[in-house]
Protein backbone atom coordinates (compact mmCIF):
# COMPACT_ATOMS: atom_id res chain seq x y z
CA UNK A 1 0.00 0.00 0.00
CA UNK A 2 1.30 3.38 -0.52
CA UNK A 3 1.97 5.84 1.65
CA UNK A 4 -0.66 8.88 1.54
CA UNK A 5 1.26 12.39 2.10
CA UNK A 6 -0.62 14.56 4.78
CA UNK A 7 -2.91 16.40 2.09
CA UNK A 8 -3.86 13.10 0.48
CA UNK A 9 -5.70 12.50 3.87
CA UNK A 10 -6.54 15.42 4.77
CA UNK A 11 -8.33 16.28 1.26
CA UNK A 12 -8.56 12.08 -0.01
CA UNK A 13 -11.06 13.51 -2.80
CA UNK A 14 -9.25 17.21 -3.62
CA UNK A 15 -10.33 20.58 -2.34
CA UNK A 16 -14.01 21.26 -3.49
CA UNK A 17 -14.03 22.62 -6.95
CA UNK A 18 -16.88 25.63 -7.88
CA UNK A 19 -17.67 25.28 -11.72
CA UNK A 20 -18.07 28.39 -12.91
CA UNK A 21 -21.91 28.06 -14.29
CA UNK A 22 -23.69 26.05 -12.04
CA UNK A 23 -25.86 23.83 -14.22
CA UNK A 24 -29.87 22.66 -13.09
CA UNK A 25 -27.65 19.17 -13.53
CA UNK A 26 -25.30 19.79 -11.43
CA UNK A 27 -27.78 20.61 -8.37
CA UNK A 28 -29.48 17.72 -9.23
CA UNK A 29 -26.31 15.81 -8.64
CA UNK A 30 -25.42 17.37 -5.82
CA UNK A 31 -29.29 17.11 -4.21
CA UNK A 32 -28.86 13.12 -5.15
CA UNK A 33 -25.57 13.58 -3.11
CA UNK A 34 -27.12 15.11 -0.04
CA UNK A 35 -30.04 12.55 -0.10
CA UNK A 36 -27.91 9.94 -0.14
CA UNK A 37 -25.53 10.80 2.09
CA UNK A 38 -27.10 9.72 5.41
CA UNK A 39 -27.16 5.90 4.22
CA UNK A 40 -23.52 5.86 2.83
CA UNK A 41 -22.47 6.92 5.79
CA UNK A 42 -24.67 4.62 7.96
CA UNK A 43 -23.15 1.83 6.06
CA UNK A 44 -19.70 2.72 6.25
CA UNK A 45 -19.75 3.08 10.16
CA UNK A 46 -22.53 0.20 10.95
CA UNK A 47 -19.90 -2.56 11.73
CA UNK A 48 -17.37 -0.41 13.13
CA UNK A 49 -16.08 -1.69 16.67
CA UNK A 50 -16.13 1.01 19.39
CA UNK A 51 -12.01 0.83 19.21
CA UNK A 52 -12.56 1.30 15.38
CA UNK A 53 -14.81 4.18 16.17
CA UNK A 54 -11.85 5.95 18.32
CA UNK A 55 -9.33 5.40 15.97
CA UNK A 56 -8.44 8.58 14.04
CA UNK A 57 -8.70 8.95 10.23
CA UNK A 58 -5.10 10.43 10.15
CA UNK A 59 -2.29 11.35 12.21
CA UNK A 60 -3.21 14.50 14.42
CA UNK A 61 -6.98 14.11 13.06
CA UNK A 62 -10.55 13.17 14.65
CA UNK A 63 -11.78 10.28 15.33
CA UNK A 64 -14.25 8.44 12.76
CA UNK A 65 -17.06 9.18 16.10
CA UNK A 66 -15.53 12.65 15.78
CA UNK A 67 -16.26 12.65 11.82
CA UNK A 68 -19.70 11.32 12.26
CA UNK A 69 -20.70 14.24 14.54
CA UNK A 70 -19.02 16.67 13.10
CA UNK A 71 -21.55 16.04 9.82
CA UNK A 72 -24.28 16.04 12.03
CA UNK A 73 -23.07 19.49 13.57
CA UNK A 74 -22.13 21.11 10.25
CA UNK A 75 -24.75 20.11 7.95
CA UNK A 76 -27.22 21.20 10.70
CA UNK A 77 -25.96 24.46 10.82
CA UNK A 78 -25.83 24.43 6.55
CA UNK A 79 -29.59 23.93 6.80
CA UNK A 80 -29.63 26.95 8.81
CA UNK A 81 -27.93 28.82 6.23
CA UNK A 82 -30.06 27.83 3.89
CA UNK A 83 -33.40 28.95 5.57
CA UNK A 84 -31.21 32.30 6.60
CA UNK A 85 -30.57 33.21 2.50
CA UNK A 86 -33.57 32.31 1.96
CA UNK A 87 -35.91 34.22 4.24
CA UNK A 88 -33.27 37.37 5.01
CA UNK A 89 -31.57 39.45 2.51
CA UNK A 90 -28.02 38.86 2.43
CA UNK A 91 -28.04 37.54 5.66
CA UNK A 92 -24.19 37.47 7.72
CA UNK A 93 -24.56 33.88 9.25
CA UNK A 94 -22.95 32.68 12.27
CA UNK A 95 -19.68 31.26 12.08
CA UNK A 96 -18.59 28.08 14.68
CA UNK A 97 -15.58 26.89 15.64
CA UNK A 98 -16.12 23.16 14.49
CA UNK A 99 -12.34 21.76 15.99
CA UNK A 100 -14.20 22.85 19.01
CA UNK A 101 -16.96 21.50 19.04
CA UNK A 102 -15.60 18.68 18.02
CA UNK A 103 -13.81 18.95 21.06
CA UNK A 104 -16.76 18.03 23.38
CA UNK A 105 -18.01 15.49 24.68
CA UNK A 106 -20.80 14.89 22.29
CA UNK A 107 -18.52 14.49 19.89
CA UNK A 108 -15.75 12.65 21.73
CA UNK A 109 -17.55 9.97 23.31
CA UNK A 110 -21.54 10.04 22.38
CA UNK A 111 -22.86 7.10 20.81
CA UNK A 112 -22.33 7.41 16.45
CA UNK A 113 -26.72 6.66 16.47
CA UNK A 114 -27.48 10.18 17.59
CA UNK A 115 -26.00 11.84 14.83
CA UNK A 116 -26.48 9.33 12.36
CA UNK A 117 -30.72 9.65 13.06
CA UNK A 118 -30.33 13.60 12.93
CA UNK A 119 -28.24 13.23 9.86
CA UNK A 120 -31.12 11.20 8.67
CA UNK A 121 -33.52 13.79 9.58
CA UNK A 122 -31.73 16.82 8.38
CA UNK A 123 -31.14 15.59 5.24
CA UNK A 124 -35.05 14.26 4.59
CA UNK A 125 -35.78 18.51 5.26
CA UNK A 126 -32.45 19.97 3.64
CA UNK A 127 -33.49 17.41 0.15
CA UNK A 128 -37.27 18.16 0.50
CA UNK A 129 -36.16 21.96 1.15
CA UNK A 130 -33.46 22.44 -1.73
CA UNK A 131 -35.60 20.16 -4.36
CA UNK A 132 -38.45 23.11 -3.91
CA UNK A 133 -36.88 25.97 -4.92
CA UNK A 134 -37.09 28.05 -7.72
CA UNK A 135 -33.84 29.33 -9.95
CA UNK A 136 -34.40 32.98 -8.33
CA UNK A 137 -34.31 30.84 -4.79
CA UNK A 138 -30.91 29.18 -6.11
CA UNK A 139 -29.11 32.72 -6.47
CA UNK A 140 -29.77 33.83 -3.01
CA UNK A 141 -26.83 34.06 -0.64
CA UNK A 142 -25.81 34.63 2.82
CA UNK A 143 -22.59 36.74 3.86
CA UNK A 144 -19.99 34.49 5.38
CA UNK A 145 -18.13 36.63 8.38
CA UNK A 146 -14.75 34.77 7.55
CA UNK A 147 -14.12 37.62 4.75
CA UNK A 148 -17.14 38.43 4.37
CA UNK A 149 -17.64 36.24 1.40
CA UNK A 150 -21.22 35.83 -0.24
CA UNK A 151 -22.57 32.00 -1.05
CA UNK A 152 -25.05 31.01 -3.06
CA UNK A 153 -27.96 28.49 -1.91
CA UNK A 154 -26.08 26.98 -5.41
CA UNK A 155 -22.91 26.90 -3.96
CA UNK A 156 -23.91 26.06 -0.99
CA UNK A 157 -25.93 22.85 -1.89
CA UNK A 158 -22.30 21.80 -4.23
CA UNK A 159 -20.22 22.67 -0.97
CA UNK A 160 -22.04 20.20 1.16
CA UNK A 161 -22.27 17.52 -1.46
CA UNK A 162 -18.63 17.92 -1.50
CA UNK A 163 -18.63 18.14 2.42
CA UNK A 164 -20.22 14.83 3.20
CA UNK A 165 -18.47 13.09 0.38
CA UNK A 166 -15.02 14.24 1.62
CA UNK A 167 -15.57 12.61 5.45
CA UNK A 168 -16.99 9.65 4.09
CA UNK A 169 -14.02 9.23 2.22
CA UNK A 170 -11.97 10.01 5.30
CA UNK A 171 -13.11 7.06 6.94
CA UNK A 172 -13.51 4.62 3.73
CA UNK A 173 -9.60 5.10 3.34
CA UNK A 174 -9.22 4.61 6.70
CA UNK A 175 -11.44 1.22 6.43
CA UNK A 176 -9.42 0.03 3.62
CA UNK A 177 -5.66 1.08 4.92
CA UNK A 178 -6.79 -1.07 8.24
CA UNK A 179 -8.21 -3.70 6.67
CA UNK A 180 -11.54 -3.66 8.40
CA UNK A 181 -13.73 -4.84 5.62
Amino acid sequence: MRNNTLEELRYPIGHFAMPDDITDLEVKDWLAQLEALPIVLEDLVKNLSETQLDTPYRPGGWTVRQVVHHIADSHHHSYIRFKWALTENKPIIKAYDEKVWASLEDAVSAPIELSIAHIKSIHAKLVYLLGSLRDDDLEKVYIHPDGNVKVSVKENIGRYAWHGNHHCAHIERLIRREGWV
